[in-house]
């Protein structure tokens, strides 16, 4: 059997774990000399407008969602592909699979004991060297993460962000044992110890993250609210969320659109910065670099992953997300169709060893899919295409819908959100996941709100969970 990214199926039918949301649309087959020809216009060029309006560490939480529901280790950019037949190796859901692995009875490793109520809370691990209180993920002898998802050391910020989650779900247990316990235990159900519920509670202020502030944050307004609308369920009574979805349908099982995990989505990869200032000690550095290091110097030129944290590299959250006015927030690159140089010569490790160029290989891949062309999806939408003057391709023509989603946001609000294309597929992905799923505070329990602390009662965002967690905070 053919798994992952590397079968899916041209049936009518939309089922399975990867599918597509335009299935009536033919393939856009460019040959390799118009991928290198589009992938050549995709450098960032000297003169380029990097900072956009988004804080630097969505970029970051997008990639941190992106492997809570996406996993395809067997897909090949050598030969033509079925969506249909891949294998998702994470639930299409927000569950944080990623996070909590198999859970403590299957990955007990992943967890410490806690008296009087078994294994609650996740083991952290300490930095590199004599630098005191500088948390890092848990590791083993060899210094490789012990945590559900090893993508997500694959470099210094995004590891950080999965200890911030690591000890989001600590502090969430300590919320809810304070004082006896007596007040905030009122958060938990009948059949819940004091894991589960934590579980939960940490499961559903994520999701309420994902939708009412990444989502919010890189689709354009307008999309964004047809898509979640606040409508009553019942005449008369109170206003809830809903979910419309207009192109997003599946019969028996939800699937992952191809159009969404191969081109949409693939928008972060604009965002990256050529590099980032961890704290104010730390960087400006790149966060990939290309070619193994020579020396332990070597080490410390890049904020490459899968290695213990070097001393007083800790991150300063205010740099990254809105915590603080100090001036000191880094903001990610405006969403337009150019990369930045280090992710033009990925190293080999996060390469898989086949391209190296990541335009590249990601037009490539597109076409491996069969997905369809940029302005066939904007017609199928009912939307007027961009023309081959705005596309700016050589030679007009078809635009992949990787490069049509980037080129028509740089157009849209100077690259601020995403475009009327790409904000749909992303919106309607993410509501559609959440509104499928029975366990999610959407399906779950309408007109839920959050109950953790938070600057504004009723909401939150990454800026309150870090607050809460008190991880990476600098007064």
């Amino acid at each position: 059997m053919t798994r992952g990214l590397g079968y899916v199926p041209e049936s009518s039918l939309p089922t399975g774990l990867f599918g597509r949301m335009f299935r009536s649309l033919d393939p856009y087959l460019p040959d390799s000399a118009r991928i290198d020809a589009i992938a050549a216009r995709m450098a960032e060029p000297s003169d380029a407008v990097l900072d956009g309006r988004l804080p630097a560490g969505y970029t970051y939480l997008g990639q941190f969602i992106d492997h809570d529901i996406t996993f395809d280790p067997t897909s090949s950019l050598q030969r033509q592909n079925d969506p249909d037949a891949l294998v998702n190796f994470r639930t299409p859901r927000f569950d944080l699979d990623s996070l909590y692995g198999r859970g403590p009875a299957d990955q007990p490793y992943l967890y410490e004991r806690t008296p009087g109520t078994g294994q609650s809370r996740f083991v952290i691990g300490a930095s590199k060297g004599k630098t005191r209180g500088e948390l890092d993920l848990p590791r083993d002898s060899r210094g490789v993460a012990l945590i559900g998802d090893p993508r997500n050391d694959e470099n210094v910020i995004i590891s950080q962000l999965q200890l911030t989650f690591l000890l989001f779900h600590n502090r969430v247990c300590d919320w809810l044992t304070a004082d006896g316990g007596t007040e905030h235990a009122r958060q938990r159900r009948a059949d819940e110890g004091v894991f589960d519920c934590a579980r939960r509670l940490v499961r559903w202020h994520y999701q309420w993250i994902v939708v009412h502030d990444f989502l919010k944050r890189i689709t354009d307004p307008v999309t964004y609210r047809d898509v979640l609308r606040q409508e009553p369920l019942v005449p008369q009574g109170d206003p809830v969320e809903q979910v419309r979805l207009r192109f997003f349908a599946w019969r028996h099982q939800i699937f992952m659109p191809v159009e969404f995990a191969v081109a949409a989505y693939r928008f972060g990869h604009s965002l990256v910065r050529p590099g980032y200032r961890l704290n104010a000690a730390v960087g400006p550095l790149p966060v990939v670099s290309p070619g193994l290091p020579a020396s332990p110097r070597d080490e410390l030129r890049n904020l490459g992953g899968f290695r213990r944290l070097p001393a007083g590299w800790q991150i300063d959250w205010g740099r990254f997300f809105p915590l603080t006015d100090t001036g000191s927030l880094q903001h990610a690159r405006r969403i337009d169709r150019y990369l930045a140089l280090p992710l033009l010569a990925l190293p080999p490790a996060l390469a898989g060893g086949e391209i190296t160029d990541l335009a590249r290989r990601n037009l490539t891949r597109g076409a491996r899919l069969g997905l369809p062309c940029g302005q066939h999806v904007a017609l199928a939408m009912g939307l007027e295409p961009l023309d081959d003057e705005e596309l700016d391709l050589p030679d007009g023509g078809p635009a992949p819908l990787w490069y049509y989603v980037l080129r028509e946001a740089e157009l849209h609000d100077a690259g601020r959100t995403l475009g009327a294309v790409g904000s749909r597929i992303v919106a309607e992905v993410f509501a559609g996941m959440l509104a499928a799923d029975p366990s999610s505070y959407l399906h779950n329990a309408p007109g839920w709100q959050p109950v953790l602390p938070s600057a504004r009662p009723g909401e939150f965002t990454m800026a309150d969970l870090i607050r809460f967690t008190g991880f990476g905070v600098r007064e």
